[in-house]
């Protein structure tokens, strides 16, 4: 009987590859680029405009030794997401690793919001998402590899009352990471979601001390507390990387146990 011997740790490596982030100047979306660069991916961070990740790219680049870009998209225009795609070929001559991180939260009652409300959220997080992988495809296709990564959210999978324009985009999220994994397996590129639950970003700031953060937030979860943004590094250089080459469409939570009560 012989045993073949396991890759191990070089199962994460990332070097020579290259991951466009968007939304990737803040947040979580930064802390995914930071992960990535630090399993060797050279990184592009996409941002309304370019100065949003201009210092974040120059602190990634030192710190990590990789090429770093900021490049100036808006998600939901689609010449912009194709010119995004179309530089990061120019400027890597490869795009290995999408991640779509760009998104917004506008919360309140039903009754209190209005249809341009709704929509803002949908047009960003939903057709912002589905943009990026249209433009970015193409290239993986001709490749004939690739790994992208949602952002959906314990949100797309649990409810929470006065987050329907939320809520509505990410569970969207989750049936088109079902549906574009199917569409794109035949060309070896992945697609998978993150789902994260309570992180303390800029968007949750609002709630992190009210409440409401501490009875749907901090009390939903097993560990009751707010997620680190080092945190989702782990899963989003898993799901990048040589690792996860098996894994099509599936919904990986990072939130602290919220959806295992």
């Amino acid at each position: 009987m012989t045993t073949e011997k396991l890759p191990g740790i070089k199962l994460f490596d990332l070097t020579g590859r290259t991951a466009i982030i968007t939304g990737g100047s803040k947040g979580l979306g930064l802390a995914m680029a930071e992960g990535l660069a630090s399993a060797g991916a050279n990184i592009m961070l996409v941002n309304r405009t370019e100065k949003d990740g201009e210092e974040a790219a120059k602190t990634i680049s030192s710190s990590y030794g990789v090429k770093a870009i900021s490049f100036a998209a808006d998600v939901t225009n689609q010449a912009q997401t194709e010119a995004m795609a179309k530089a990061a070929m120019d400027t890597f001559g490869r795009i290995d690793i999408l991640i779509n991180s760009a998104g917004i939260n506008i919360r309140g009652p039903i009754d209190e919001l209005s249809l341009a409300d709704f929509n803002k959220v949908m047009e960003v997080n939903v057709n912002g998402t589905w943009l990026c992988n249209r433009a970015v495809t193409p290239y993986m296709k001709k490749a004939k590899r690739g790994s992208i990564i949602n952002m959906a959210s314990t949100l797309g999978l649990v409810g929470v009352p006065n987050r329907t324009p939320y809520a509505s985009s990410k569970g969207a999220i989750v049936q088109m990471t079902r549906a574009l994994a199917l569409e794109f397996a035949p060309f070896n590129i992945t697609v998978n979601a993150i789902c994260p639950g309570p992180f303390l970003t800029e968007m949750n700031a609002p709630i992190a001390g009210t409440e409401d953060g501490k009875k749907f937030i901090i009390g939903a979860t097993a560990l009751e507390r707010w997620g680190e943004l080092k945190e989702i590094q782990g899963a989003a250089i898993f799901l990048a990387s040589d690792a996860a080459t098996y894994m099509v469409g599936s919904l990986v939570a990072v939130d602290g146990g919220w959806t295992a009560r």
